[in-house]
């Protein structure tokens, strides 16, 4: 039996196979890409009862106006 021999890579095909990668990497980036299309509720969701976060208040006002120079 006889054993085939391996091919080998040169270094012209090396150089040849990477910058084919790169034009298609090159070209990728671009191609305009396909948006998914939205979803659109139809009914609005429920407030929350309570806020969160900052509210200006009463007292917060007053801080700032007793901080100013």
């Amino acid at each position: 039996m006889s054993q085939s021999p391996l091919p080998t890579i040169n270094r012209r095909t090396a150089f040849l196979g990477a910058g084919t990668v790169g034009a298609l990497a090159a070209a990728a980036a671009v191609l305009p890409r396909a948006e998914a299309p939205v979803a659109v509720a139809t009914n609005a969701p429920a407030e929350p009862e309570a806020k969160s976060g900052y509210q200006l208040t009463d007292h917060v006002k007053q801080y700032y106006a007793t901080a100013r120079i």
